[in-house]
């Protein structure tokens, strides 16, 4: 049963392991790949994320258990209705969000993190990075690959893989577990990745530490089912996703959409890796994110407003 549960996961594409891989194996949260890229050497763990199925935005009795009010009146607003979507093109995700030495492995030159001279600043997620330095990081990344196109996810794929087969308000449940997750502010600042439990497809980090710039530009959502939405690549505004060690326990829930300026700089602010297929049409990681007006771009109603965000850079 094993070994068919394996092949199913396979079926999907026939180029495993990846040509970029310095290793690759499978074990009980799936397949793993693991990208090697700099001098010093810094390895980066992806995870393999399966096409499938799932409920995005957040149930009517999710949203009414927010204690903070101006958070509850958000997610009403932003998170419904929730909605069948189908992720139809497998990708690899990291495991974690870019740290600090993964950042410096790709961008030689300064560290942006807040949070640099931390004595374990090497394994904590870089911060104070804007969309626009995430999508260099990804272009100078590119240019180290032989094979495969960075990217960051879009945000239904982060959605998608941050549930990892549940429906409830965090992987493990819907009752907030500080033990689970750095937010709050009790830790003072980001702490190292891995340091908190993965969730069942091995992904660390999903919840809290930092938000994490997605691909695409707010989309409004609709109750009919979508296939592969994206919010287009129309206007200077980008979705965030996982909430931060600053924020709230209810900002860091699954379903749970910020929104910022592409080029604002904060020190809550980090990304995630995903690894595509060099082809917008076949293999893993499926379709490139459309050119300005594509899907989204002139969603019914218009686009949301953004979300003040609270402190400073």
């Amino acid at each position: 049963a094993m070994w068919a549960e394996a092949e199913r996961i396979r079926a999907p594409v026939a180029d495993f392991p990846p040509p970029w891989a310095s290793a690759f194996g499978d074990d009980e949260y799936g397949l793993w790949a693991d990208l090697t890229v700099g001098k010093p050497a810094v390895t980066q763990r992806l995870r393999w994320i399966e096409p499938g199925e799932f409920t995005m935005g957040s149930s009517a009795t999710e949203r009414a258990r927010i204690e903070h009010k101006d958070i509850r009146e958000w997610a009403d607003k932003q998170e419904s209705p929730s909605h069948p979507v189908n992720i139809t093109r497998g990708f690899w995700l990291a495991d974690t969000p870019c740290t600090q030495s993964l950042w410096l492995a790709v961008i030689a030159g300064k560290n942006p993190s807040h949070f640099a001279k931390a004595p374990d600043a090497a394994v904590r997620p870089v911060e104070r990075v804007t969309w626009d330095d995430a999508d260099r990081f990804m272009g100078a990344l590119a240019e180290q690959l032989t094979e495969g196109r960075p990217a960051l996810p879009t945000e239904a794929e982060w959605e998608y893989a941050c549930r990892a087969g549940t429906g409830t308000a965090y992987f493990w449940g819907d009752d907030f577990d500080q033990k689970r997750a750095n937010v709050g502010g009790e830790a003072g600042g980001t702490t190292p990745v891995k340091r908190y439990a993965c969730n069942a497809w091995g992904l660390y980090d999903m919840h809290g530490n930092v938000w994490e710039w997605c691909a695409d530009a707010p989309r409004r959502y609709s109750a009919r089912p979508e296939a592969d939405p994206q919010g287009g690549a129309e206007g200077d505004v980008r979705v965030l996703r996982g909430g931060a060690w600053a924020f709230l326990a209810a900002d860091a829930r699954s379903a749970y959409r910020t929104l910022a300026l592409r080029d604002y700089r904060w020190r809550c602010y980090g990304f995630r890796l995903a690894l595509r297929s060099p082809s917008p049409d076949q293999g893993p990681g499926g379709p490139a994110l459309p050119a300005p007006g594509g899907p989204g771009a002139a969603a019914p109603g218009g686009r949301p407003k953004i979300r003040k965000n609270q402190g400073a850079s």
